[in-house]
């Protein structure tokens, strides 16, 4: 960031918002009367959750070695995603860059918050061209990047991530979603040296727990400030808190997962190789593929046909289909159904 500061790329009107305050939640008690917050006093989860989630935060920090301060928890990534724009991007006047193909919901929040979306076009290998990049990143202002890497829906990770923060005057986002089926070391070890950094992962892919419905954000102190301001009160609730907590104290759960999701990711990939109706096989680094059929819409409607739920991916990226890493049993139909179909 050349000469900028975060609070001059905070909208005015956030920087004079002030957050929402959780009484009990700011304060220390040993046996409370809770009379202050309207809630009932009967029942099992009667109570309104941490709003700070102040112990998830703890065992974050002590796992990703940052403080309490460099992190924000949200009802899922997409939360984040939302609040991000929110806190920089002026309604009907700012931008966004985000890749093209990628995750379809930074454009989505960006639309909703009335912002403009620009997208990055990718090349045939689903790489970021740098000259593209600094072409319109130098031809007009853009407040946030959002990086996916490895990027849904193509799979590859993105290479030389410090040179799009060296070059970019503004937030840069690293969607980390599918990072720990990689084996990439994250954008985490890289806040310390740039400022407008935020890194995002989640509870959904690896560590299994989708239905929970928690994502995290690391960032700067000054930057978790903001979205700790804009996010709602009790946005996380108190069963995906505990869930995620006990989670985090599995030392093993998630090498297990990530494991078992990366021998079946070789089986799977070793089958496509006998199957007629596929034409490739894209690289990934994540928990599924993009692959290119004779036909997609074809093989997409005869697997839908046979209770296969993949994911189209035409007209963007034509005659392709992703297709996500299942268990031994989920994969064996899906090749046996691939079997069938004729190119």
């Amino acid at each position: 960031m050349k000469n900028l500061t975060i609070n001059s790329l905070v909208r005015e009107n956030i920087l004079k918002l002030q957050p929402y305050i959780s009484f009990r939640d700011h304060n220390e008690f040993n046996e409370p009367v809770m009379l202050d917050a309207n809630e009932c006093p009967f029942g099992e989860f009667n109570r309104y959750p941490d709003s700070s989630q102040k112990k998830l935060k703890n065992k974050l920090a002590e796992l990703k070695n940052l403080l309490p301060e460099q992190i924000a928890i949200g009802n899922g990534s997409d939360e984040l995603i939302d609040l991000i724009i929110k806190i920089f991007c002026e309604p009907k006047k700012d931008a966004i860059l985000m890749m093209n193909p990628s995750f379809a919901m930074y454009g989505f929040y960006a639309a909703v918050n009335e912002n403009e979306v620009v997208k990055l076009d990718l090349d045939e290998n689903f790489e970021i061209v740098k000259d593209d990049f600094l072409k319109i990143t130098q031809e007009r202002e853009i407040k946030v990047f959002f990086l996916c890497s490895p990027n849904n829906p193509t799979g590859n990770s993105v290479e030389d991530l410090e040179f799009f923060l060296q070059n970019f005057n503004g937030i840069v986002v690293i969607d980390e979603a599918y990072i720990e089926f990689s084996g990439n070391r994250s954008g985490i070890e890289l806040l310390d040296k740039y400022p407008n950094l935020i890194v995002l992962q989640t509870f959904s892919k690896a560590w299994g727990k989708a239905g929970a419905r928690v994502g995290t954000a690391y960032a700067s102190e000054e930057i978790i400030r903001f979205i700790n301001t804009v996010k709602a009160p009790y946005n996380v609730n108190s069963l995906s808190q505990e869930l995620i907590l006990n989670l985090l104290e599995d030392d093993n759960m998630l090498k297990d997962n990530v494991d078992k999701v990366l021998k079946e990711r070789d089986w799977l990939k070793e089958q496509f190789n006998s199957i007629e109706c596929i034409v490739k096989v894209f690289p990934t680094d994540a928990n599924f593929f993009l692959i290119q059929m004779a036909d997609g819409s074809t093989v997409y409607q005869k697997m839908l046909e046979k209770e296969i739920l993949t994911s189209q991916r035409a007209p963007a990226i034509p005659d392709c289909i992703r297709i996500n890493v299942g268990s031994r049993e989920e994969n064996e139909k899906l090749i046996n159904v691939l079997k069938e179909i004729q190119s």
